[in-house]
């Protein structure tokens, strides 16, 4: 999974437990699409603080998910529903 995806996800389990900026920072670098000079100049802050930012916020992504692990157990639980879905589907066609 391309890393931008994957922070993306983490945002969505633990975006709230970052504080208002850093939430504003992330959503309008990976939602909004914008550039961390356009950020930095709607924000009249630096670009040097724009970019410290998003490397805090995804080190604190990063450092949530190794903690509490939701998303990867998210990942996991969805697997075992495809496997359970595909041994029903399995046997209900051995019935047929």
């Amino acid at each position: 999974m391309e890393e931008r995806d994957y922070l993306i996800n983490l945002y969505e389990y633990y975006g709230k437990l970052l504080t208002i900026k850093q939430q504003r920072y992330f959503e309008d670098y990976y939602f909004d699409n914008l550039t961390i000079q356009e950020i930095a100049d709607n924000l009249s802050i630096s670009k040097n603080a724009i970019s410290k930012q998003l490397i805090i916020i995804k080190d604190k992504l990063l450092e949530y998910e190794n903690i509490l692990n939701l998303y990867n157990k998210k990942i996991k639980i969805n697997n075992i529903i495809k496997e359970l879905d595909n041994k029903v589907i399995d046997e209900i066609n051995k019935l047929i």
